[in-house]
């Protein structure tokens, strides 16, 4: 039995387990992962966040335009594409412990399996750009214990799989049990994140548009935050709005408050994510 260093993060209540393996030596196993995220018998947390050079990786798998990579896996060791919460407290994590600097106005690139994104410091936190985003076609519908019949949601990919549901009011909202998973017609072939929203009235103040919101993750649960799930949250009412929607949003969730704002770029529309990102504690714990 081993013993790794490890360091608990969150962004706005989503929480990970940050384990840093620079020199790609560490291969956790999907047990392993969900054993350190287990809330009771583990560290407890929403996935783990491996800390890895690009250069580490698999030849294939390594990013060459990041120096840093962000090994994500779920709370259950699936892997994921990418985690907006979790890419601000990685590099939360990178700036604190010295691996990188992020001075005001600099970036900073880093590797996912969505690709390379970029961060930049914000007023509360950091900012991520998600890149390009796309509706999804085709109908979907969702079935939710504390919903009287099944809902159509709206696909959104931005660079993982997301569903968007609307609901009429906060008390619809507040009556969904999440801890019964949401059921897709037709089920994706790699599954959804799925998010369920009530728009705010006004929904625009001040040229910002604003909504509250729920997320069931796939191979997590109901999380208190999801990142890409705020901004595929806001491109979908973006959506349902119209022409004349605005590209600043303001997301409630459980856990807090998140920001996302559409920037126009040659290769179409890119999403941007902002909000805070903390770190709690840190020590060591015995890999089985």
């Amino acid at each position: 039995m081993s013993t790794i260093a490890f360091t608990k993060g969150h962004g706005t209540g989503n929480d990970f387990v940050i384990v840093p393996d620079v020199d790609g030596l560490l291969n956790l196993t999907d047990d392993q992962v969900a054993a350190l995220c287990d809330r009771r018998f583990g560290i407890g947390g929403d996935g783990i966040l491996r800390v890895v050079r690009a250069t580490a990786l698999p030849e294939g798998a390594s990013t060459p335009d990041a120096e840093w990579f962000m090994d994500y896996r779920n709370a259950d060791g699936s892997v994921a594409e990418m985690c907006g919460n979790g890419i601000r407290v990685f590099v939360r994590y990178l700036v604190e412990s010295g691996l990188a600097d992020l001075p005001a106005g600099a970036t900073l690139r880093v590797g996912t399996r969505a690709g390379t994104k970029t961060l930049t410091r914000s007023d509360d936190g950091f900012e991520v750009d998600l890149g390009t985003w796309r509706p999804e076609a085709g109908d979907v519908t969702v079935r939710a214990r504390g919903l009287d019949i099944p809902r159509p949601g709206q696909g959104i990919d931005v660079g993982n799989p997301h569903v968007v549901v609307a609901l009429s009011s906060v008390a619809e909202l507040d009556d969904l049990d999440l801890t019964v998973q949401p059921l897709l017609s037709p089920e994706p072939p790699a599954g959804a994140n799925i998010e369920f929203v009530v728009p705010a009235d006004p929904l625009v103040d001040a040229g910002v548009g604003a909504v509250t919101m729920r997320v069931f993750e796939r191979g997590v649960g109901e999380t208190l935050s999801c990142g890409t799930g705020v901004a595929a949250t806001a491109l979908a009412v973006r959506l349902w709005a119209g022409e004349r929607a605005p590209e600043r949003w303001r997301v409630d969730v459980p856990g807090g408050r998140l920001g996302v704002r559409i920037t126009h770029h040659e290769d179409g529309e890119h999403v941007l994510l902002s909000g805070p990102a903390s770190l709690v504690f840190s020590g060591e714990v015995a890999l089985a």
